[in-house]
């Protein structure tokens, strides 16, 4: 199971570079300054949730059963949440109309607080 979590961290966080980059370089020029927020604020997620992989990787003191549980919150959460701002605040330059999809962005979002949820779960009530 670690070495899932620590591919798909390093898979975030590569792309999380990449994708900051190309917001901060060639998005800056074609999409309005609340999209380019949208877009950066899907990046910061996106990296701050490869962190938390790379952390969860590195706990001992959590069963496998609850890893694999956040590992998969984690990677949804991001799939959706990232990845439809992503796509919303480029629409206009692809030409998409992704807003009948915005419903996605709170479902990812609700993903990531589980994440977190169930770490915060398994410390609060674990037997010493």
């Amino acid at each position: 199971m670690n070495n899932k979590i620590f591919s798909a961290a390093a898979f975030f966080g590569m792309t999380a570079i990449i994708f900051g980059a190309f917001g901060a370089h060639a998005l800056k020029k074609v999409l309005s300054p609340e999209h380019l927020i949208s877009f950066e604020t899907a990046v910061k997620y996106q990296m701050y949730h490869a962190l938390f992989l790379l952390f969860l990787g590195l706990q001992n003191q959590l069963n496998e059963k609850s890893k694999k549980l956040i590992y998969y919150f984690v990677v949804l959460g991001v799939i959706l949440f990232s990845g439809s701002i992503y796509l919303l605040s480029t629409g206009s330059i692809s030409g998409i109309n992704f807003k009948p999809f915005g419903f996605v962005t709170p479902i990812g979002g609700v993903f990531l607080i589980l994440s977190w949820g169930v770490l915060f779960w398994n410390y609060l009530f674990k037997k010493s």
